[in-house]
């Protein structure tokens, strides 16, 4: 079993001047520490939601996966800049050090955040929310330990993120 240790997130964010929706995970996984990108476990269904809710192809590449994610405004951090986990475990996370959005905040246009999952949008309101003051929705996390989800029931649900304000 992986001990517990205390890791920074290894790579920023990812927007674009233009972005208006911003996306938070928790903290990334161990194949996302290893690809430093967002969302590199194969099992997990990010790539696959994001593609399907824009009729795009699922992205392979890193960055295959920045253009998915800049060609439609959007913009995907994580809630936490660093933690004791064990593994990629959110339920272990402990000792948070949250991550500063006025980064992207004070660079692009963002109407809306969505974080990835419960464990995100708990971090977010407990560090994050009474900082900015700008409130959060929590999506299904695409993980695939979140399996009571199929995909078409994640992209229905994240079919949100494509409204305007």
């Amino acid at each position: 079993m992986a001990s517990s240790q205390r890791i920074l997130h290894p790579f920023g964010p990812l927007f674009g001047p233009d972005s208006r929706v911003l996306i938070l995970g928790s903290f990334p996984s161990v194949k996302s520490r290893e690809q430093n990108f967002f969302y590199g476990h194969p099992q997990n269904r990010f790539w696959k939601v994001i593609a399907a809710l824009y009729g795009q192809e699922v992205p392979v590449t890193v960055p295959e996966k920045k253009e998915l994610i800049l060609s439609h405004d959007l913009a995907l951090w994580d809630s936490i800049a660093s933690c004791v986990i064990t593994g990629s475990s959110d339920a272990t996370i402990r000792e948070v050090r949250p991550n500063d959005l006025r980064i992207i905040l004070d660079s692009a246009p963002i109407e809306r955040i969505y974080c990835n999952g419960r464990k995100s949008h708990e971090m977010y309101m407990k560090y994050i929310l009474p900082v900015l003051g700008q409130d959060a929705v929590c999506l299904p996390s695409t993980s695939p330990a979140n399996a009571q989800w199929s995909l078409e029931k994640l992209v229905g649900a994240w079919s949100v993120i494509k409204e305007r304000d």
